[in-house]
């Protein structure tokens, strides 16, 4: 390999990282948003993987069943989650092209 090949190499991995950093610092400002038992549990997250909020409607509070509400806010909360890591890896391949890189 050439000297020339392996300056051209060096250059697209800079780009690449600079890339990923851009959306990274995008994806602190994208969110999504999930919802269990019939939409009255609903959660945003952020693309870093932060909850930003979390409501329940008056209707979901029982106290004779608190264990349905723990598992209706489980379920936004995981749900949440994924959607925000399934669009952190989908933004984040447009940059990688399909590369598999280690830590994304």
């Amino acid at each position: 390999m050439g000297f020339g090949n392996m300056k051209n190499m060096m250059k697209q991995a800079q780009k690449m990282q600079a890339d990923m950093a851009r959306v990274q610092k995008e994806l602190e400002d994208k969110e999504v948003e999930a919802t269990s038992g019939g939409g009255v549990v609903r959660i945003v997250v952020s693309g870093k993987l932060e909850i930003k909020s979390l409501s329940i409607d008056k209707e979901a509070i029982d106290p004779e069943d608190k264990e349905l509400l723990e598992d209706m806010i489980l379920g936004a909360v995981n749900e949440g989650l994924r959607k925000a890591q399934d669009m952190a890896a989908q933004e984040m391949q447009k940059v990688t092209g399909g590369l598999s890189l280690p830590g994304m």
